[in-house]
């Protein structure tokens, strides 16, 4: 995909959401739809990414990465207003244009789309999705030879064009130079004010240029454009359900997946079981052979190495826990380091945050960690060390390898 360039169109305020922050700032599956976008992109093997942004655009830039170009559109007067304001900035043979407000797009179908348009060396390659209930999405209107003649906006719609299924969710593939020779032509649309993107398809149509199609097969995903809440529903249905088949053909063992909440970056090693009502985070590692839930709630940063043992309300964020350990019942571990064959009691708590900072707890291999022990961090408990029942241990009052604490606060047990 070295000679094409892809062009995302993220501007939008997103006005139905009815929501102060951006459109493409909403997170599906724990990620925001703007990033689950560009991941498909770099891993449909692009390289070359710009998007434009206007809506709040300082706080969508926090969230890119940093290798993206970013073009500000402003004032934001459309979509082919924005394709104008980025073509100094594209610099390739080929331009894949991309909306932002639609994340479900797979990785296969940009590949192919660029591929097909390419080898057809079509002027434009659009992708046609055929919904059943297209709702207020544009239509695809075609000549008397079934050819393409134009897009029409749902409020352009007349009578009998409004039972049409075909639609374009936004996915054009452009030549460069016919992009840059057109945009220019489109005129400012009466009822909105702005300038569609859209009516290029029929510039293009009427001066014979070739333009191609490939049809989705995954219509439904593809075509959904997350306009409402309600969409936003819908697309993180769709894709919790792809995140859990993708685990299950890979040996995972998921017990109930509708009462199962995965988000996207989750890495879940082979003959590992997850029991119902479990909710993994963004970013969270498990190893192989483990068992979590039910009840569990594996928060961002957590790595979980193989054989371990995560139970019935426990609760982990940004901790290591090393193999062969269980953590069975009722427990909070916030920002802590787990060693090898470590037993935490049920309600412990790590009491991480001082109301300033987050601090780390560190609990050495072979450790007993008893029933209702609270831990205040920073702490740490040495290798094979144990502590009785309710036990608190202060700040900074580390628990020495191979002893016993007890009490509030804890002290040395010293057996006589």
């Amino acid at each position: 995909m070295e000679d094409f360039q892809v062009l995302i169109l993220a501007a939008g305020k997103g006005k139905r959401m009815k929501s102060k922050l951006p459109k493409v700032l909403h997170k599906i599956c724990g990620k925001e739809m703007i990033n689950i976008l560009i991941d498909k992109v770099k891993k449909a093997g692009f390289k070359k990414i710009v998007c434009v942004l206007g809506f709040k655009n300082e706080e969508v830039k926090k969230v890119l990465d940093k290798n993206i170009k970013i073009v500000i559109q402003n004032p934001q007067e459309g979509t082919a207003h924005a394709v104008l304001q980025s073509l100094p900035f594209l610099k390739k043979q080929h331009i894949l244009i991309l909306y932002g407000d639609h994340p479900l797009i797979k990785k296969e179908t940009l590949k192919k789309i660029a591929q097909f348009h390419k080898r057809t060396n079509a002027d434009l390659t659009l992708l046609i999705t055929e919904l059943e209930s297209p709702n207020q999405y544009g239509r695809i209107i075609r000549d008397c030879e079934g050819r393409i003649r134009k897009i029409k906006e749902f409020l352009d719609l007349r009578g009998s064009e409004r039972k049409i299924k075909e639609t374009n969710p936004g996915v054009m593939c452009f030549k460069k130079e016919v992009l840059e020779d057109n945009i220019k032509k489109i005129r400012r649309n009466k009822k909105k004010g702005e300038f569609y993107l859209t009516e290029i398809v029929e510039i293009l149509y009427l001066k014979r240029a070739k333009i191609r199609e490939v049809k989705s097969i995954y219509p439904e995903e593809e075509g959904l454009g997350v306009n409402t809440f309600q969409d936003l529903i819908r697309a993180e249905k769709i894709l919790r359900r792809e995140i859990l088949e993708s685990f299950l053909k890979k040996g995972v063992k998921i017990f109930s997946p509708e009462l199962t909440l995965i988000d996207l970056d989750v890495k879940i090693g082979r003959d590992t079981v997850i029991y119902p009502f479990t909710v993994i985070e963004r970013n969270v590692k498990i190893g192989k052979n483990c068992i979590i839930g039910p009840f569990s709630h594996i928060r961002e940063g957590t790595i979980i190495k193989d054989n371990t043992e995560v139970g019935n309300f426990a609760e982990l964020k940004n901790t290591f826990v090393d193999s062969f350990t269980k953590i069975k019942h009722f427990c909070y571990l916030g920002d802590s380091q787990i060693g090898k064959k470590v037993n935490i009691g049920a309600g412990t708590v790590t009491a991480n945050f001082d109301g300033i900072k987050k601090h780390k707890t560190t609990i050495g291999d072979g450790a007993f960690i008893g029933c209702d022990t609270i831990l205040i961090a920073p702490v740490k408990v040495g290798k094979n060390a144990k502590t009785g029942a309710g036990t608190v241990i202060p700040k900074n009052k580390d628990v020495e390898p191979n002893s016993v604490v007890i009490g509030v606060p804890a002290k040395k047990l010293i057996k006589k």
